[in-house]
């Protein structure tokens, strides 16, 4: 007899001496990471609704003009619509969370994993479009309404290359806005990017379990 079938032959005795999980206690042990993954989700977007919030309270400029005030409104408008957007999908990650930890099939804990991986997707593109429009509105406002730059506004006027450097202007704020953009979505990414994945291995062996 070869050294291979005695490898072989080795490995059947030590295989057949591990204990043996049944489909329940593999069932048990997928839904228990699930729901831990689902809860922390759930937290990261609570905390990171309470940093958007400490964030807005960063105070951006100051005008009496009402341009501005109108400006503001429309800014605040925005802001309470997004906070009102992240407290629904706070809200949807908690009954995700809930649903999954009450789970009784792997057939329904599929289907939940399933739904958990296309709100947070929704939730990921939402934010960021609602970021986007903020940051242009923003920075309209800088632009516009600030003295500083409204005085920079009426020398470039008066110059002759001023359709020049009003592009130039445009192109470096539509760069920043994407690098910012970028960042963000790097660190939903990052964030939400490995829990999704962590919940797509688990819906995988379920996958196994249901064959």
């Amino acid at each position: 007899m070869d050294e291979l079938e005695l490898l072989k032959k080795d490995w059947q005795k030590k295989t057949a001496s591990l204990p043996k999980l049944s489909y329940d206690e593999i069932y048990n042990m997928i839904l228990k990471k699930s729901s831990s993954i689902v809860k922390w989700i759930f937290y990261i977007s609570i905390a990171e609704f309470l940093f958007w919030i400490l964030i807005g309270q960063i105070p951006v400029g100051e005008s009496s003009t009402s341009e501005l005030k109108n400006t503001n409104t429309l800014y605040t408008i925005l802001e309470v619509l997004s906070y009102g957007i992240m407290l629904f999908f706070i809200v949807k990650f908690y009954l995700n969370y809930k649903k999954i930890n009450t789970t009784d099939s792997a057939r329904a804990l599929m289907k939940n994993i399933l739904k958990t991986r296309r709100t947070v997707v929704t939730y990921v593109w939402v934010s960021l479009s609602v970021f986007a429009i903020s940051l242009v509105i923003v920075t309209a406002e800088l632009i516009f309404y600030e003295p500083e730059f409204t005085a920079l506004n009426e020398k470039l006027a008066a110059a002759d290359s001023s359709l020049m450097v009003y592009a130039l202007i445009g192109i470096i704020v539509i760069g920043c806005i994407l690098v910012t953009g970028v960042l963000l979505w790097l660190f939903y990414r990052l964030i939400y990017g490995i829990l999704l994945k962590r919940l797509q291995e688990n819906y995988k062996e379920l996958k196994k379990l249901e064959v």
